[in-house]
């Protein structure tokens, strides 16, 4: 089977993701399952480079070119957009210039995407704070990729081998969260899960369904009644529709080494009933996922790391992890 052609956006520049993409690009696995392609800007790479004591090994191509010459991109390259002018650059340090830049290094690997110019896009972490400086009204990749796909419907889950985690919702405040729950939204999301796991795992998943409330409502003594209401006739529905699914667990016992071990996703009805225990559990590891796309998009589980950019301490292990998850679903 050839190689996939992969894009990895480069991220914020202020942050992890120059260090982690040039560690990516000289591990010696990513050229031999596909061919990594870093959409981002040549001379911040080659700048972060030097300063980490790393090799930017890769072909550069140049943005205006891309549309003509992609069919021929056969080896480790990086797809040069030119946009950052390094001395305004301050690794650490995010900004406006850092947050549209970021946009736009996604922008055109969505493009990618769809053109079928690339199988899949993997994206290094940006900065919401620096697309909002940007005057970007968008919170984060998947909302991006709602919007720029018009997908009907969307999820993120957060994978590992260790656990795995779907969302009803993700970056909004957690008073609004009760009046976004909905028994289409909660299905649509566990049938979502089911269809994905199935595909990376070859059979069909055991799923379960956190609660909202503490102890998943105690029959209606926490909150007002969104497992009775909400929540329990989602997952009847599932099982009428042949999932393998249990829930309301209470969210406090939810994810306990045993019932991790006999689960292959969580349901979860918020961002932090999630990601605080994929991330306990998995933070080198987990990958992030936009489910139910035209396209693969695959992401790090973690953030733009400000306090240690361009310091030679970031770990890839996340990005090589979101880059083989790519891998295998493009196939």
């Amino acid at each position: 089977m050839s190689r996939p052609r992969i894009a990895i956006t480069m991220g914020d520049p202020a942050g992890v993701g120059p260090e982690v993409c040039l560690r990516a690009l000289a591990h010696p696995e990513i050229p031999q399952i596909c061919i990594p392609v870093i959409f981002g800007d040549a001379a911040v790479l080659q700048e972060c480079a030097a300063r980490i004591g790393l090799t930017m090994s890769a072909s550069i191509i140049p943005l205006k070119t891309w549309a003509q010459n992609w069919k021929s991109v056969c080896e480790p390259s990086v797809l040069d957009f030119g946009l950052t002018v390094l001395p305004d650059l301050k690794p650490g340090l995010i900004s406006a210039a850092t947050g549209r830049v970021s946009y736009d290094y996604f922008n055109v690997a969505i493009d990618a995407a769809l053109d079928r110019q690339v199988a899949a896009i993997v994206t290094a972490p940006l900065s919401k704070e620096a697309l909002r400086m940007a005057g970007i009204g968008f919170p984060g990749h998947t909302e991006i990729l709602a919007a720029r796909t018009q997908a009907p419907r969307v999820c993120m889950m957060q994978y590992s081998e260790e656990i795995t985690c779907t969302f009803v919702t993700v970056h909004v405040g957690y008073r609004e969260v009760p009046s976004l729950l909905t028994k289409e939204r909660i299905l649509e999301v566990i049938d979502l899960t089911a269809t994905a796991l199935e595909r990376i795992r070859g059979r069909r998943p055991t799923l379960a369904v956190c609660g909202l409330n503490p102890h998943a409502g105690e029959h209606g003594l926490f909150g007002d009644r969104e497992e009775e209401r909400i929540i329990i006739p989602a997952i009847e529905a599932a099982r009428a529709k042949g999932h393998l699914i249990e829930g309301p667990l209470p969210p406090d016992t939810a994810f306990l080494p045993w019932k991790r071990r006999s689960t292959d996703a969580f349901i979860c009805m918020y961002h932090d009933q999630g990601h605080i225990p994929v991330k306990a559990l998995a933070f080198d590891s987990a990958v992030n996922t936009t489910l139910g796309l035209p396209i693969i998009r695959t992401s790090v589980d973690h953030g733009t790391a400000l306090d240690i950019a361009w310091q030679g301490k970031a770990r890839p292990d996340s990005l090589l992890s979101a880059v083989r998850l790519a891998v295998k679903l493009a196939s």
